[in-house]
């Protein structure tokens, strides 16, 4: 008699590789299947989706580097869910969160779901954690000057340059972010316009990661 040996250890890399195409798949069909009465409603159920990492809150769940998105502006959630579905946005391989957030971001079968969970995002009451990154916030007051040209004076954000809401979001997210733009991680995709923006910006007024904390710890006082 053969002894047959399992598929998985058989084809480890082709088995996670259609493991996920199978989550993606059946994450486009339980979508398929919800109700679609309005437009709110179809949000809140498209949301479903998200709550293992953001929470039914919108609060986060820093474990897995997912922040408090209850509240951001909604057309800023569209527009980082359009990146990540074109692929100018979580496809760097140093990008654990973003590649994460690209495979979910892909699950949303159609523009209009976009818009819809977007919303619904947006009509979350914020939510506010307490600070957890430790700088000096009247040095971080100094570099937010050029902040505010684009972010606003209280970091209410600016639709017109597509300048999203940061304050009220999770700090250690903003740090991270940050990080991010000045390592090319995020922002050096040609596609990315305004990711590239952010990049030259972040590089040339947060040189260091002390510059970062600093700047952070004054985003974290602010109050929009």
């Amino acid at each position: 008699m053969i002894k047959m040996r399992p598929i998985r250890k058989l084809f480890p890399r082709h088995f996670a590789i259609w493991s996920s195409l199978l989550l993606i798949c059946g994450l486009n069909l339980s979508g398929c299947q919800m109700g679609t009465t309005d437009a709110a409603t179809r949000g809140k159920e498209l949301f479903e989706t998200c709550v293992p990492c953001h929470q039914q809150d919108g609060s986060g769940y820093p474990a897995v580097g997912a922040p408090n998105i209850a509240g951001m502006n909604d057309w800023y959630v569209q527009l980082q869910l359009e990146n990540f579905r074109a692929g100018s946005r979580g496809t760097h391989f140093n990008d654990v969160e973003g590649m994460r957030m690209r495979a979910m971001s892909l699950s949303l079968p159609s523009e209009e779901d976009v818009k819809a969970v977007a919303h619904y995002v947006g009509t979350m009451p914020p939510v506010r954690h307490a600070p957890s990154v430790r700088g000096d916030p009247q040095a971080g007051k100094e570099v937010y000057a050029i902040c505010q040209t684009c972010h606003g004076e209280y970091g209410a954000g600016n639709q017109a340059v597509a300048a999203p809401r940061i304050a009220g979001v999770d700090d250690w997210y903003v740090a991270t972010e940050l990080r991010k733009f000045n390592s090319g991680v995020r922002g050096s995709n040609p596609k990315d316009r305004q990711g590239r923006s952010m990049r030259a910006v972040s590089r040339g007024a947060l040189p260091d990661d002390d510059a970062i904390r600093n700047v952070v710890a004054y985003i974290a006082t602010l109050k929009p």
